[in-house]
């Protein structure tokens, strides 16, 4: 530093100054700039096929979905993760070539570090639980999971938080350890789960035959079989509603694709009920007229067209 205020006095030897001080610590510096720029790269470039390769290996089986899923979430942490500790490294490699003694600066980071680690438990908390997200596999990116209260597609993962988007785009930062329980509803496979509600006076027999037929015809469907893992069936008589008789079906599907071949399904079901004449209910009231006009005038009673 003492070196930096000198060379800023001209005179005629600062020439021959900053010649040395290129040669005897612009160098070093440079090289070390260099080492973190091709580290980085390397990273960059090693990480994601080493990562693929071992995911590829571990989850041998698994849906290659899945396995390419597991394999972005680990990638984007880790060269993230390994690319922010090469700058630090860098930074503080690069301080003493420029005149900075860092001893007492690391102590003071020390000292420092003690007294804010006590406000910091929470950071702490977080990178924990993060690290144990991801070796759990509990969720990753593109997956659609319910955490913290939120529900939502994960847009992003690291140590410290979880990124969601939500049905409606407002995107949500969720420190990881609020995270106490995680509900992934895309992991290997998704379901369909709904009710379709029939009229009381239909035969349940025929309706329930007429569904599976239908969920049987929209696996076999050419722009569907890949994404339907088992065709949605008929599974129970689920309750009797205001209107209505309830139908529990259930099938399984893709990660992720249930709510689109539900949407399918639904669309295929009331055309076939239309077909078959089976009537899909809809609220009736009957609304009861109570006479109590009776004992009112004449006149009254006319001009309320009751005569």
């Amino acid at each position: 530093m003492f070196f930096l205020l000198q060379i800023a006095v001209p005179n005629e030897s600062t020439t021959d100054k900053i010649e040395d001080w290129a040669l005897d610590h612009g160098l070093t510096i440079g090289g070390i700039a260099l080492f973190v720029i091709i580290a980085i790269v390397a990273i960059n470039i090693l990480v994601p096929r080493l990562v693929r390769v071992t995911t590829q290996t571990r989850l041998a089986g698994k849906p290659q979905e899945e396995i390419e899923q597991r394999a972005e979430t680990l990638t984007h942490v880790f060269t993230r993760t390994g690319a922010t500790l090469l700058i630090v490294l860098g930074f503080f490699t690069t301080l003493p070539e420029l005149g900075v003694n860092i001893g007492p600066l690391l102590a003071g980071v020390g000292i420092a570090g003690i007294a804010v680690g006590f406000g910091a438990q929470s950071l702490v908390k977080d990178i924990i639980s993060g690290m144990f997200i991801l070796i759990d596999n509990q969720y990753g990116k593109g997956d659609v999971v319910e955490i913290a209260g939120k529900t939502g597609v994960v847009q992003d993962i690291g140590l410290r938080r979880t990124v969601l988007r939500d049905l409606d785009g407002i995107v949500h930062y969720v420190p990881n350890g609020e995270i106490v329980v995680s509900s992934n509803m895309t992991q290997e496979y998704s379901r369909v789960n709904l009710n379709i509600s029939v009229s009381y006076a239909e035969d349940l027999d025929r309706v329930m035959q007429v569904i599976n037929e239908v969920g049987e015809e929209l696996a076999a469907d050419d722009d569907w079989k890949a994404v339907i893992i088992s065709p949605p069936r008929s599974l129970r008589v689920d309750s009797f509603g205001e209107s209505g008789i309830d139908i529990k079906i259930l099938g399984d599907v893709q990660p992720i694709r249930q709510w689109e071949v539900m949407g399918e399904l639904r669309r295929r079901l009331k055309r076939r009920f239309d077909e078959e004449g089976i009537e899909i209910p809809f609220p009736h009231r009957v609304m009861v007229h109570e006479a109590k006009s009776a004992g009112l005038p004449a006149e009254v009673r006319m001009a309320r067209g009751e005569d």
